[in-house]
């Protein structure tokens, strides 16, 4: 590893990666084996099973022709909502019942957001891997519990987080489970309703040995831009996943949906069905030129 130079005359510490990171297995994938990227991707929250095994099957099929690890992805419960009034999702149960017929029907391992630390073993009866949201990410009863049913987890840095406080993040996780862990760069705060992505933290995350996923959707977020809702910025989706695909990271995270605009949730930020094959085989064809770096 090589240091950063200090201005004040002092050695910062290590943060750039050897390129070496733990793998991480979720279902059959291997999430951080350096030949092969991973994708979490699905709609925002689940609407109907319709809908989320229409999502499912197509970016299955794109994934399948680029030889990429897919993981299904959609909320049972936005608990983090702008607004009390806002669609929520089905509840746990509802939710579980859809995603266990999406891993049955397409043989993909699911995932989930857990808000609660008495949702962690519920939820780990279905999924592969449990995702902690970014609000939550220094939870340490939440994270604990997760950790605790040995699934793997997908932890989003919090908007508020340094890169670098994602290490105590890696180091709860380990005490308390054997399953392993993902970091999810999603964006940080600047100022009212505007996220930045610091693409110096990606290699920084990485260094702690850990695979790093890119999400790319709600990175373009506008945190209240809608007044009572989050805004967002789809066009800049695909130039922030380029960004992180050219740094180097393990796999990404996106949000699709047939019709994003009419989406109950994240919709302004979300990538439409049609258009998704050819993002994610513009930003694979990138991610693939930093494989040696990665091996």
């Amino acid at each position: 590893m090589s240091k950063l130079p200090d201005p004040h005359g002092s050695e910062s510490e290590d943060f750039y990666p050897s390129g070496k990171v733990n793998p991480v297995r979720i279902g059959g994938i291997e999430c951080g084996a350096s030949e092969s990227m991973t994708l979490i991707a699905g709609p925002c929250v689940i609407e109907s099973l319709d809908l989320c095994l229409q999502i499912a099957q197509a970016v299955s099929d794109a994934c399948q022709r680029l030889g990429i690890g897919y993981i299904f992805k959609a909320s049972f419960d936005k608990a983090n909502r702008t607004s009390g009034s806002s669609f929520r999702g089905p509840g746990l149960d509802d939710g579980l019942e859809v995603l266990s017929k999406i891993k049955d029907r397409l043989g993909l391992p699911v995932t989930t957001d857990v808000h609660l630390p008495e949702q962690a073993q519920s939820v780990a009866q279905v999924c592969d891997l449990l995702q902690i949201p970014a609000f939550l990410a220094r939870q340490t009863d939440l994270l604990v519990a997760c950790a605790a049913t040995d699934k793997p987890l997908n932890v989003k840095k919090g908007q508020f987080m340094a890169p670098g406080d994602m290490k105590f993040v890696v180091d709860k996780t380990r005490s308390a489970g054997k399953g392993g862990v993902l970091l999810c760069e999603r964006g940080t705060f600047f100022g009212y309703g505007r996220l930045v992505n610091d693409m110096a933290g990606l290699p920084q995350m990485r260094s702690l040995g850990v695979p790093v996923i890119f999400d790319a959707t709600h990175s373009v977020q506008q945190p209240g831009g809608l007044g009572g809702a989050t805004g967002g910025n789809r066009a800049m989706v695909e130039p922030l996943a380029r960004a992180a695909a050219a740094v180097g990271v393990d796999g990404f995270f996106f949000e699709t949906h047939p019709d994003p605009d009419r989406s109950p949730s994240d919709g302004p930020n979300m990538v439409p069905l049609s258009d998704f094959p050819g993002v994610l085989a513009r930003v694979h064809a990138l991610w693939r030129t930093t494989l040696p770096w990665r091996a």
